[in-house]
């Protein structure tokens, strides 16, 4: 028992409350003695007093005090004999590429394409299953908003200060995202174990989206797409100016509809292996459900060992103890043995 470990360290502070405990007996004490006084002659108040032992009293105080004392190591879990283990994680990488440009203002979906976007990340962050994530936002250019990490509040953090203006280029280049998403997020060489879960409406501003994907698909990394928006008619962009007026924005004066362009993400996701295309469109969807059924169950690989100290977990023996202490406190009188008699005169009473 050389080193020990308090995996709970933090629930000795309930050791503060003994002196509490301590108040409140001597408190009761005081009040016991008072009551004597108040009810009983002096000369009586000394027979009565004989048949209490104060020593049996403190005795029993003390028993439950000392049983406090060790279920509070005990919650504090101490544990002693280290062994060395190691401890093995797997997972797959997996990168979101969100676009970020004007278009993915429409209200098609509520409260935009934008916000149901990052709701659907977060939702798919909650379940997931010790994979690596990362964050690349774009619009006319792309940029790593989170690189790869383990520290899911950290990319919820990134994600949720994501907005329209996190790029100032303005467009839509899905090839340049594939690419910066190839070029500077994927840190191991090695094929597979890694996906691309692409969210975007599909427009596109010649950045040959089809030709990034297919390099992607050489390196052995899937592609996920998830097409938001009216393939049909499309919706106007809002935007509201200066003074809270809500308008729509406009090209050479004409209003602009932003459709799903949903045949290029099809093509796109055609070209890497056992790539998927997810038509929303203006509907619902739950990309945790998504991420259950397609990344969680695909091949892993190992992305984290280390060796750690596992401590055996001793807390019973105190629990044992305590409650050893208390049923001894329970079947203990405090009344002397034999029978009472009569005090001398001037004898106090114990209380």
């Amino acid at each position: 028992m050389s080193e020990i470990k308090l995996h709970s360290i933090h629930m000795l502070y309930l050791l503060w409350v003994i002196p509490l405990l301590v108040g409140v007996y001597l408190y009761a004490a005081q009040r016991r003695r008072h009551a004597l006084l108040q009810f009983a002659e002096a000369g009586l108040l000394q027979q009565l007093g004989l048949s209490v032992s104060a020593v049996r009293r403190r005795w029993k105080a003390a028993a439950v005090l000392l049983a406090f004392a060790l279920l509070v190591v005990a919650l504090s879990r101490p544990g002693w004999n280290p062994k060395p283990k190691t401890i093995e994680r797997q997972g797959r990488d997996v990168v979101f590429i969100l676009d970020v440009s004007k278009s993915m203002l429409a209200e098609d979906l509520v409260p935009s394409r934008l916000q149901r976007a990052k709701i659907a990340i977060t939702d798919c962050v909650d379940v997931l299953q010790g994979d690596r994530v990362a964050l690349v936002v774009f619009a006319g250019t792309a940029t790593v908003n989170c690189p790869l990490t383990l520290d899911y509040g950290f990319f919820r953090m990134m994600l949720e200060s994501v907005g329209t203006d996190s790029i100032d280029r303005g467009g839509t280049m899905i090839g340049d995202a594939i690419r910066r998403a190839m070029d500077e997020v994927f840190d191991d060489p090695q094929k597979a174990y890694k996906d691309i879960i692409l969210i975007t409406d599909g427009e596109d501003h010649d950045s040959f989206p089809i030709e990034a994907a297919k390099q992607a698909g050489e390196r052995g990394v899937r592609l996920i797409a998830i097409g938001l928006g009216d393939e049909n008619e499309g919706r106007r962009i809002p935007i509201t100016d200066e003074n809270g007026r809500k308008t729509f924005m406009k090209y050479k004066g004409q209003e602009i509809w932003s459709k799903l362009d949903a045949d290029t993400l099809r093509k796109m996701v055609n070209s890497t292996p056992g790539g998927k295309y997810l038509n929303v469109a203006t509907g619902t969807f739950d990309l945790g459900e998504v991420y259950l059924n397609l990344v969680a169950g695909a091949e892993k690989r190992d992305i984290e060992s280390k060796t750690v100290k596992q401590y055996e977990e001793k807390y019973q023996i105190f629990l044992a103890l305590a409650f050893a202490l208390l049923a001894v406190e329970a079947v203990t009188s405090d009344r002397k043995r034999g029978r009472a008699v009569s005090a001398p005169a001037g004898t106090e009473a114990s209380a």
